[in-house]
């Protein structure tokens, strides 16, 4: 979590992971470092140990495993299936978990470079062979329907969505209709997740809605090129960069802006569509797969097609000009997240290691 592109992903292992240990068990954490970073740490109940970075973990990782970590006496290695397989039953005779957000698929190719596309593509291409005696643990029914298309067994995968921290997302007093006409996105800034399509509709939106503003809230390599595509549309003074924002002061902002953004062609689960919910702001997303499931269309936000522009920003203009609508869709929400918890979801994964195992794991890296 105290990477600076720490979003949805890190969130889930992290909450899970922590209720996990608290039934007693050991937890270590095995992940990519960053400028900064220490080699050695610790996150509340979790035992911290980076190595490689960005590029060249997935490699690193296995390898630092292998060598200062095996010997140790786990019962289980879970491996997060993040963006690109490790390939761990290969490493290791112990039982691995697989936990998977989402897979890419041919997608990849429409954001990243041609050799980056090629080598995550080429990687997923191995996962129904490399993890065919694994359990699998995903966050959505449209990524288990994916790994079913790619020849795994249904009886091997179970859905587990996230969580959510009621104590801390919760709607405030001031109504929907007394809010700042903002949307906001949250997360990271990549490209991928095609952040910039609000700003090509935010020119219409101001020509019915003024006063409209676009915060794009978190860290990522992808920002200078939104303050670009910003500023080629003309909006510039219309889109804020505030940076990477946690804790309360995100819930602040959640429950102080009216409509929350998220045009991803593909997520395993939108954590932060549930987040919003929590704190009574209606969503417009991608009707993409992860997204769909997330957002209960016409009841919590809108789903409009991929990429549909116009569309866009149709929906934004009507939470942002129909007051009765965004407070129902609010209302909606709040119900609509009540439905989720971290400790659901841990309970959840440990029954699936105890099915696995057969019994009771001790320590799990």
């Amino acid at each position: 979590m105290k990477h600076p592109e720490a979003g949805g992903a890190e969130v889930i292992i992290q909450e899970v992971m922590e209720r996990i240990a608290a039934h007693g068990h050991e937890i270590t954490l095995v992940t990519g470092n960053f400028p900064g970073g220490k080699t050695r740490d610790r996150i509340g109940s979790l035992d911290i140990h980076r190595t490689g970075n960005t590029y060249n973990f997935n490699l690193a990782g296995p390898r630092y495993f292998k060598r200062h970590l095996e010997s140790q006496g786990f019962d289980l290695v879970a491996e997060d299936l993040n963006k690109i397989p490790f390939f761990m039953p290969l490493f290791t005779k112990l039982p691995v978990l697989a936990i998977v957000p989402h897979l890419f698929g041919t997608t990849v190719f429409q954001q990243a470079s041609i050799p980056i596309a090629s080598y995550v593509y080429f990687y997923e291409r191995f996962i129904p062979l490399v993890y065919r005696g694994c359990m699998f643990s995903v966050l959505s029914e449209t990524t288990r329907d994916d790994l079913i298309k790619r020849g795994l067994s249904p009886n091997r995968i179970r859905v587990i969505h996230s969580g959510m921290d009621h104590a801390l997302y919760q709607p405030s007093a001031v109504p929907v209709r007394n809010r700042t006409k903002r949307l906001i996105y949250l997360g990271r800034l990549k490209k991928y997740k095609c952040i910039e399509h609000p700003i090509l509709a935010l020119p219409a939106v101001l020509g019915r809605v003024p006063d409209a503003e676009y915060w794009i809230v978190g860290e990522g390599d992808y920002r200078d090129e939104l303050a670009r595509i910003a500023k080629r549309q003309g909006v510039e003074d219309h889109v804020r960069f505030p940076g990477f924002m946690g804790g309360k002061d995100k819930v602040r902002l959640l429950q102080e802006s009216r409509v929350l953004t998220y045009t991803s062609p593909k997520e395993g689960w939108g954590l932060s569509v549930i987040e919003a919910n929590a704190c009574a702001t209606p969503v417009v997303a991608s009707d993409s797969p992860g997204l769909r499931e997330s957002v209960v269309h016409e009841k919590t936000g809108f789903l409009v097609r991929h990429g549909d522009i116009h569309d866009l920003g149709e929906k934004i203009v009507t939470l942002l000009t129909d007051d009765a609508l965004a407070q129902g869709m609010a209302e909606e929400g709040v119900r609509w997240a009540s439905t989720f918890s971290w400790e659901r979801s841990a309970e959840k994964t440990l029954a699936l290691i105890d099915e696995m195992l057969g019994r009771s794991a001790r320590s799990i890296v």
